[in-house]
């Protein structure tokens, strides 16, 4: 015991000393405060509200690499949820001489105005709230200050409250009371979180600790924090208490009937002396094929001196290892936070095991060899995708991922119906149907959208294209998955005797239809009608009681005949009509029933008459509407009109089809390209030379990606990361070197794989769930997020850019969608990438 406590003793002394140490934070020229090890960004980030991820804004804390705290802002409730309320950021103000950030913040909804102000101060920061006019009396005793901590980064570490030692529990803990919900602050467009189950109360989380100074994981230097108060309680709070996707919260609450300064804390983020960020070296971790370019991109700390080699290792059959190769590092220069180097092993062919050495750091161990592409895209096809069929009891061994959903199909949505998943149903029904009245037959095939259980009609139809093209093109004879609509079951690893791809195709197709033939046109979606069986965690199958609701039964009541409830948790038809839309499934319509022809030729037939209906009236409909100028309507006439004319050889729908391209490709060709490609087996060779100078302009902006970024991949910079971005540049690369080998070069398409398979910025770990030699990524944002775990298969967003300089994609955190969730229209272009290929390097 008296061991222990000694080696306790000197972990805190060595976490003094290291936090004695650091340096100043200065105000940079990026506006925020930095110093070595440490950034803190003052709403260089903004919230927006709503659907937006909220987790991602405020005051926040890149510590020593990773992004562990943020949120900070004055704030309504102990611990944010996603639809709380978030302040207005008005007013942001940089003043360097002062050396401080300052913003307005403004709840619109209580008049609320407040000012936060945050000032470089030695090793720290302080923080200041200032109020004009006193606290409103509705917000006395809910306005505070809150900053919030990564639970991933600090759960079994330890903390001190004024001296008092804890530990962050791993799994969510504490208590709560219930307050009426008259007591609640808003949430945003009046949405509620939650189902009070007829309590007419909420739940509200009390704090794990409450003092004036709080230090946050003193056994640990890298994440070692600091926060004082001289004027105010500094409260902990497990924000997992509400949502599993919460935050730890420090929080100190405003006073009331006070103005000018009314609340000050000092954080001071330790800074460890002397600390470099390790290098992160960018590999593919699928491995190689022998004969293919091998290029390592090395992320740098810019004050990391690069070296001037790196070094290849064989791993022999008797487990000892042999340098085989020693290679030049080369400079590509900063971007962004990072500076990149890069090493070239191209000459390394010999199959074998291998792994990178730079410096004194080693990276795990690949492959080279000829087959090491060859199952990059089963994971995709067996598991993630059969997952997501809805409407199906899905089956894995001794596993059942989810019942059969929705079995009280869905209602009319009502007229004026705003939704939190940003879709709204106009001022009519556009249907036949009345407010809330079932809408039978739509209950039937589709695919969930994403890490939730809708069905976005858009990408939906998506999805169906995406497996037309990949049957057509590759025509995969893959049979791993048992599906019987009959039975509604799907069972995983059971061959049927058809190939899963049409079957895949059937069961996107059937909803469609139905959506076509019932409603007579398409759905915006078929989505949740209350927030607490959106944001469901578990069996989709539950999510909802499987009875219509039945509005002459109170709260909670099931009918005597057992067929109907009083539970309002039936999901929404958004059924406004958008001749957009419908121009898209007409497109994909087509495309399936040339695909399920021979296989279910009654829907086939169904689909080709639904297209051609679709199209005309879709036409008809836009042309006495304002000029749609946006590119997705654009794309959807020039694909429908391609896919009909495949579908039915009717030279109108060739003409049109050229008629409208040429003039598409000369806005742009990175959005079409892919589009003319797909049509030169359907059409003359003259086509296909006129196509010729678009793909030289095509392989002119790969060249310019090359001086964009370390990777050569289209990189995005918005809320949702860029993986698809990189894999429709992998496919488009692939069709372009099909048809214009003297043009587009193969050795393009491997950047994408590196870039999805480990060699991208912040880590090196493989994007696609299961897929990669050891690393791949542990954690997604799937329906079993809460888990903290994955769906095999799955497909990340990948690297999310964080204004103004910072990558990042937590592996330890699944919560952050635009990051870590994979969604069916992302995974199934990875599966038309994977198969593209896979033909190209065969």
């Amino acid at each position: 015991m008296k061991r222990r406590i000694f080696l306790s003793a000197i972990v805190l002394l060595l976490a003094a000393f290291n936090y004695a140490s650091s340096q100043d934070l200065k105000l940079n020229d990026l506006a925020y405060f930095e110093t070595q090890g440490v950034n803190v960004l003052v709403y260089n980030n903004l919230f927006t509200g709503g659907f937006n991820d909220e987790k991602n804004a405020g005051i926040e804390l890149i510590h020593h690499g990773v992004r562990t705290a943020q949120g900070g802002a004055v704030r309504l409730s102990n611990t944010p949820e996603q639809w709380d309320l978030v302040p207005n950021i008005s007013n942001r103000k940089v003043d360097r001489a002062a050396k401080t950030i300052e913003a307005t913040l403004r709840y619109e909804e209580y008049n609320f105005d407040s000012r936060v102000v945050v000032t470089a101060k030695g090793k720290g920061v302080e923080i200041a709230v200032y109020l004009d006019k006193p606290l409103p009396k509705v917000l006395e005793g809910a306005a505070g200050f809150n900053l919030e901590f990564l639970p991933s980064q600090y759960w079994n570490k330890a903390y001190l409250m004024d001296g008092r030692p804890n530990r962050f529990p791993r799994y969510v803990v504490g208590n709560t009371v219930t307050k009426p919900n008259s007591e609640k602050p808003k949430q945003f467009k009046g949405f509620v979180t939650s189902d009070d189950r007829g309590t007419g109360k909420y739940i509200d989380p009390l704090p794990l600790e409450t003092g004036r100074t709080f230090l946050l994981a003193p056994d640990e230097p890298e994440r070692l924090v600091k926060i004082t108060s001289p004027d105010a309680d500094l409260m902990l709070f497990d924000g997992r208490m509400l949502a599993q996707n919460g935050w730890f919260v420090v929080r100190s609450l405003l006073p009331a009937g006070k103005t000018g300064k009314v609340l000050t804390w000092t954080v001071e983020p330790n800074a460890i002396k002397g600390w470099k960020r390790e290098p992160n070296i960018g590999f593919s971790q699928v491995g190689y094929l022998p004969s293919q370019p091998k290029v390592a991109v090395i992320e740098l700390d810019k004050k990391d001196k690069p070296l001037s080699k790196s070094t290849i290792y064989k791993v022999g059959t008797d487990g000892k290892t042999t340098k085989v190769f020693s290679g030049k590092i080369t400079s590509w220069g900063d971007y962004y936070k990072y500076h990149y180097v890069k090493f070239d092993f191209s000459s390394v062919k010999a199959p074998g095991i291998y792994y990178i050495q730079y410096g004194d750091i080693k990276t795990n161990n690949f492959l080279i060899e000829n087959n090491v592409y060859d199952k990059i895209t089963d994971a995709t096809s067996d598991i993630w995708i059969p997952i997501h069929m809805n409407h199906m009891f899905v089956n894995e061994g001794y596993r059942v991922w989810h019942g059969e959903p929705f079995k009280e199909g869905y209602l009319q949505a009502p007229p004026n119906s705003d939704h939190f998943d940003l879709h709204a149903q106009g001022p009519t029904t556009d249907t036949k149907y009345k407010a809330l009245e079932l809408i039978p037959g739509l209950n039937v095939g589709g695919f969930f959208d994403a890490g939730d259980f809708d069905i976005e009609t858009g990408s939906n139809i998506n999805v169906v294209q995406n497996f037309v093209h990949t049957w057509e093109y590759f025509k995969p004879q893959r049979d791993q998955t048992f599906v019987s609509q009959k039975q509604r079951y799907v069972d995983l690893h059971r061959p049927d005797g058809t190939p899963d791809m049409l079957q895949f195709i059937e069961h996107g197709t059937l909803n469609l239809v139905a959506q076509a033939e019932i409603i007579g046109h398409m759905t915006q979606t078929l989505s949740n009608a209350v927030l607490d069986n959106y944001h469901h965690l578990g069996d989709a199958a539950s999510s909802t009681d499987g009875l219509p609701y039945n509005p002459n039964l109170g709260p909670y009541e099931v009918a005597p005949d057992g067929q109907s409830s009083g539970v309002k948790d039936d999901l929404w038809a958004f059924t406004s009509r958008n001749p957009s839309l419908d121009l898209r499934a007409a497109t994909m319509l087509a495309a399936a029933s040339r695909a399920l022809k021979g296989y279910n030729d009654d829907l086939s037939a169904r689909a080709l008459e639904q297209s051609k209906r679709l199209l005309k009236e879709a036409t008809e409909l836009l042309a006495n509407q304002p000029e749609d100028t946006s590119r997705w309507s654009r794309a959807a006439n020039v694909g429908t009109n391609l896919q009909l004319y495949i579908a039915t050889g009717e030279q109108e729908y060739k003409d049109k089809f050229q008629e409208l391209l040429w003039p598409a490709l000369d806005r742009g060709v990175t959005f079409q390209l892919l589009t003319a490609l797909n049509a030169i087996p359907h059409m003359d060779a003259s086509y296909k030379e006129k196509l010729r100078p678009y793909v030289v302009k095509y392989n002119d902006y790969i060249k310019g990606l090359e001086k964009d970024n370390p990777y050569g991949v289209p990189i995005d910079l918005g809320n949702w990361a860029g993986s698809g971005a990189v894999t429709n540049f992998g496919t488009t690369v692939c069709f372009a070197n099909k048809y214009f080998p003297d043009v587009i070069s193969a050795s393009h398409a491997f950047k994408a794989t590196n870039y999805l398979f480990g060699a991208h910025p912040y880590h090196n770990y493989s994007l696609v769930a299961t897929v990669g030699a050891t690393r791949p990524k542990a954690v997604f944002y799937g329906n079993n997020r809460a888990d903290f775990s994955f769906i095999p298969g799955n497909v990340a967003p990948g690297v999310l850019f964080r204004k103004p300089d910072h990558f990042e994609n937590y592996d330890d955190w699944p919560f952050l969608w635009g990051q870590n969730e994979g969604t069916i229209a992302g995974n199934t272009s990875y599966l038309i990438f994977g198969s593209a290929f896979k033909n190209l390097v065969k």
